[in-house]
């Protein structure tokens, strides 16, 4: 009996709890403390630099002037600088933590295995997990996650809030106007928010700029995180190619230069958008077939994220945080399918913290062992791709009497479970 206890202790809200606070600490030192990694040198390089240029000069990006990001991503930025420049990461971390205990609370109340898995892929990843913008965008996707079957127009307002503040949720938000089931509540409340959005950042004075995140990613080289870069990585690494890495001072990245690289380069732009069609196609393939909704939800947003990681130009650690919210969806929804991801991404998260940020360095100066850990870590991509596109391909029509009245749902405590509405 006390052994049983102990157990529910140690793996319940109490558990949990510490484990949360355990892991957002150990993960929040590293990127305060740990200067020669500067894990989170985006944050307190570059994000507080746009806001201590905005308060200095006037100028503000994404309203007056052209930006790599969504608008919705300058109110965090803006927020963490409340207490002055110097606690602008501490402030940042807070802001993550908060955020993320919100969305932890909420996902333990559904699942609590679910809820102990994104807890165990945060601490998988490292500390590029609390240290870049998407560490903001992925609670609220988390939170929405939760009301795709019973509350779509709720579920799509979250998805599209976090899209505007990282692109990467729109995947959700096309799952669901592909396949759920109140289509038109979903497009109406996306719009709306986008609607919303645009009108409050043109109140703040921006124009064409609300838009200009859409092309900033086209003109980029290979960065050396890419799939597609490994082959000039090998040939700078062997010296047969006159391929080199060189870091790019304007973009904040490295990148490869040599023979065919910007032919390639500018060849990904295509190859990502047929990659996205031949996904959005077997998705609503899988429509067709009346293949149970929020499977079909969950497995095209994983497939369109992973295919915009696997077949992208540009490559970073963070992009990594992109699979948790379609996995999760897919774990309350269809459990057993998604053994496969659930597994995988914490493999694919360990390797990414690997390479960044503790070896990266070895990474840059072409260091063999650490291009074939890289290597492992993008053949990994392609394999969760082929899952997703294979899942879709064969997932079979839903019983009607069970599609019609799916929903996501349990009591708290147990393992995740789809139960049917009352």
């Amino acid at each position: 009996m006390t052994s049983g206890r102990g157990s529910s202790v140690v793996t319940g809200p109490v558990g949990l709890t510490v484990a949360f606070v355990a892991v957002h600490a150990v993960l929040s030192a590293i990127n305060l403390f740990d200067t020669d990694l500067n894990a989170m040198g985006d944050v307190t390089g570059v994000y507080r630099y746009w806001i201590d240029f905005w308060q200095t000069n006037g100028v503000l990006v994404g309203v007056n002037a052209d930006w790599v990001y969504p608008i919705g991503a300058l109110p965090p930025m803006m927020l963490a600088a409340v207490l002055g420049d110097a606690a602008y990461p501490v402030v940042w971390l807070l802001l993550v933590a908060v955020l993320d205990a919100a969305a932890l609370v909420l996902l333990a109340r559904t699942s609590r295995a679910v809820a102990w898995w994104w807890l165990l892929t945060t601490a998988c990843l490292g500390p590029i997990a609390l240290g870049r913008i998407d560490s903001i965008a992925l609670p609220f996707a988390l939170a929405g996650v939760l009301h795709v079957v019973r509350r779509p127009g709720v579920a799509a307002v979250l998805f599209t809030v976090a899209a505007w503040i990282k692109v990467w949720p729109a995947a959700l938000v096309l799952g669901m106007v592909m396949a759920a089931r109140r289509r038109a509540i979903v497009i109406t409340a996306a719009a709306t928010t986008s609607a919303v959005i645009v009108v409050a950042a043109l109140a703040a004075g921006a124009r064409s700029q609300i838009f200009s995140f859409i092309g900033e990613q086209t003109g980029r080289g290979l960065q050396i995180e890419a799939p597609v870069t490994a082959l000039w990585l090998w040939d700078a690494a062997l010296g047969i190619g006159g391929t080199s890495v060189y870091y790019d001072r304007a973009l904040l990245t490295w990148q490869v230069q040599g023979a065919g690289v910007a032919q390639a380069a500018a060849v990904m732009t295509a190859v990502l958008a047929a990659g996205v069609l031949v996904v959005l196609l077997l998705g609503l393939l899988a429509v067709r077939r009346r293949a149970d909704p929020p499977t079909v939800i969950a497995l095209t947003a994983l497939a369109l994220v992973t295919a915009a990681v696997a077949l992208n130009k540009v490559g970073s650690p963070q992009y990594f945080t992109w699979f948790v919210a379609p996995v999760v969806l897919g774990m309350l929804a269809a459990p057993r399918r998604f053994r496969t991801p659930m597994v995988l991404v914490p493999l694919l998260d360990v390797l990414t913290q690997l390479i960044y940020p503790w070896n990266y360095s070895k990474v840059t100066s072409l260091d063999p062992l650490w291009l074939v850990v890289l290597d492992l870590r993008d053949l990994g991509e392609f394999v969760l791709l082929g899952w997703c596109l294979l899942a879709l391909l064969t997932l079979p029509p839903a019983p009607a009497t069970i599609a019609a009245h799916r929903t996501i749902g349990r009591s708290a405590g147990s393992g995740p479970r789809v139960q049917t509405a009352r």
